[in-house]
């Protein structure tokens, strides 16, 4: 019995996933979130496939590791930007690094994320979870745009995730102080924003060699939520733990996207890993995407 359409992610999600034999020699990859689970699976598949990393980090130890372990294990060059998405000036920083160092960019892979069970302010006064999972994607996405299109065939790559259909977005309270905080609404909140805002760069980038999609990169082991409280880590390693997939299967659908000639001219959809799926319908609100473009313009500085 075929599933309805607002639960075919479930079918989706055992259904083979696509692969290619596609290099990206000397392509400039830029990868955010990078030193464990799906990033750095992803960037163990890119190194591997021939490309030239940038890898933008928090940590500057984990980067270095991951770095020192890719230039051993591969001929790829690697290199690495520091910078906290938790952070709006960072992530500034961070383009302008970006843009000085290279004279193109051929994919952006924005995979950085968090998860909170509680409320947290960044320094900036934003919700924590929101900032770090969107507009700091959005707002480097934006810095690193002209770029991208003067090095046009280019990809952009927004790793979001089926926690979108949690919902939660309210553009009058994205800092939660008219509702109780809770953790997975929150999540699900700054998923919705970036899939929101993917659909309006999508129609702006039309016909410029750009194109730009989200991913779910699967239901797999990560430390993303490991911030967290005793009781939460407690669950996530002792029982949830053991039903995800080993988070390899995301790195391998990462690089499909980003290396396979028939995605070339792929744009504004969402995939299931590598399985074009469509969203939930809040997530296709147009009407909304656009109030959040502006909202999102207006907090990351990109409106003034």
């Amino acid at each position: 019995m075929k599933l309805p359409e607002e639960l075919q992610f479930i079918e989706n999600a055992r259904l083979p996933q696509k692969t290619t034999n596609a290099r990206l020699d000397g392509q400039l990859v830029v990868l955010t979130g990078a030193t464990s689970g799906v990033g750095y699976q992803a960037a163990r598949h890119l190194a591997q496939g021939g490309a030239h990393l940038a890898l933008v980090c928090r940590c500057a130890a984990k980067a270095a590791s991951v770095q020192a372990e890719l230039q051993r294990d591969t001929t790829a060059q690697v290199d690495v930007v520091i910078a906290d998405f938790a952070n709006l000036s960072d992530v500034r920083q961070a383009a302008q690094t970006i843009l000085a160092r290279y004279p193109r960019i051929d994919v952006l892979i924005n995979n950085a994320g968090l998860h909170n069970t509680h409320r947290q302010l960044t320094q900036d006064g934003i919700e924590m979870v929101f900032c770090v999972n969107h507009l700091a994607s959005f707002l480097l996405t934006r810095l690193l745009l002209p770029r991208l299109l003067a090095s046009a065939p280019a990809r952009i790559i927004q790793v979001n995730s089926q926690g979108h259909r949690f919902g939660g977005l309210d553009p009058d309270d994205l800092n939660w102080e008219k509702r109780p905080y809770k953790g997975l609404q929150s999540y699900g909140a700054s998923k919705v924003a970036q899939l929101l805002t993917v659909w309006e760069m999508a129609d702006e980038l039309s016909g410029s060699g750009v194109t730009i999609n989200a991913m779910h990169p699967g239901e797999v082991r990560t430390n993303i939520g490991m911030n967290n409280e005793r009781l939460y880590r407690w669950y996530k390693r002792y029982l949830l733990w053991w039903v995800l997939k080993q988070p390899d299967i995301s790195g391998e659908a990462l690089y499909y996207l980003a290396a396979a000639p028939e995605m070339q001219s792929v744009s504004g959809r969402f995939f299931n890993q590598t399985i074009d799926e469509k969203p939930a319908a809040h997530a296709l609100d147009r009407a909304l995407g656009k109030r959040v473009w502006q909202i999102s313009q207006e907090l990351t500085g990109l409106a003034r």
